[in-house]
């Protein structure tokens, strides 16, 4: 590729006027008009099978039990399980995109989940890193929580489609190939839809140390997911792996939509705003995400906020 550049400028010096105007142009589009048109029409495609899947999800983003545009699927492998949701936010796509093609701006969403300890952004030659911390669900030093670092990249960014990837090696408790996968796109009424998709693999280390998490303080959680009737009538949901990655998910997904709603607010209110609004949304569903009191958890993430801004 050096030397054909090379010898295209060579060619372009040697014209003169109109028809040296004209080479440069001509070599250029030979040279990234092809890699230019690849990358649009990728995003293009994406944007067009994200839109096919808002349709297909019409009537089940109307009729759910999460009181919200939202449908919530999960899988489980011998090697790894599957969170992904799909919803509909009242936010114009240029808002959401701007937010959301930010690692910083990942970092203030991540820190309102529960679990995440800490999260600062870096960037050098080789890419952009976030640097996360995991632990448990009260304050706790950094160097007893588990640090997992991921790759942040830009997949596909166009005037109507974003897909961000976050991707970790390796993770705590014997976990492996975390993902996280973020698509958006814009549908009528100056709203978004969005794919949000969270995994990650373990060896049997990591699954025996799950099982074991399930058996003793998770043994009454569960998911979201409906499998069955208890003798009272009301759902019966799915437990093990699939109730732990679906619980994850939601909470994800919603410090998402608590940051989005923040964006209008003047910036020093954001952080509060934000925190006010995933807990609530988290209280919405006490039976799988419930796990501490309002102040507790307010107090534990101001405290942590703080952290995040001092400590490299």
């Amino acid at each position: 590729m050096p030397e054909t550049i090379g010898a295209s400028n060579l060619r372009c010096r040697q014209a003169s006027g109109l028809r040296w105007l004209a080479g440069i142009v001509l070599a250029c589009l030979a040279l990234v008009g092809p890699g230019l048109r690849s990358a649009a029409a990728t995003a293009a495609d994406s944007g067009a099978s994200l839109r096919a899947k808002y349709v297909a999800l019409g009537s089940q983003l109307d009729n759910n039990p999460f009181r919200r545009p939202l449908y919530l699927d999960s899988e489980e492998t011998s090697r790894g399980v599957t969170g992904d949701i799909y919803a509909l936010v009242d936010y114009p796509f240029a808002d959401v995109s701007m937010a959301l093609d930010s690692p910083a701006h990942w970092c203030d969403m991540l820190i309102l989940h529960i679990n995440t300890k800490y999260c600062r952004a870096s960037t050098d030659r080789a890419g952009t890193v976030l640097a996360v911390s995991i632990g448990r669900k009260t304050y706790q030093p950094l160097d007893e929580a588990y640090r997992v670092e991921f790759a942040y990249r830009v997949a596909a960014a166009s005037p109507d489609f974003l897909e961000i990837q976050l991707n970790a090696e390796t993770g705590p408790l014997g976990t492996s190939n975390y993902r996280i996968l973020l698509e958006a796109t814009s549908v009528e009424g100056r709203r978004t839809f969005l794919h949000f998709t969270y995994s990650y693999a373990y060896g049997l280390a990591g699954r025996v140390a799950m099982e074991a998490y399930l058996a003793t303080a998770g043994r009454d959680k569960v998911g979201f997911t409906a499998v069955g009737r208890q003798p009272n009538g009301l759902p019966d949901h799915i437990r093990g792996m699939r109730g732990l990655v679906e619980r994850n998910t939601m909470r994800y997904y919603l410090a998402i939509d608590a940051y989005l709603g923040t964006l209008a607010a003047p910036f020093p209110r954001r952080l509060e705003e934000s925190l006010q609004s995933w807990f609530a949304a988290t209280e919405r569903y006490p039976r799988q995400l419930h796990e501490v009191d309002r102040t507790v958890y307010l107090d534990m993430k101001r405290s942590e906020y703080l952290r995040q801004q001092t400590v490299q």
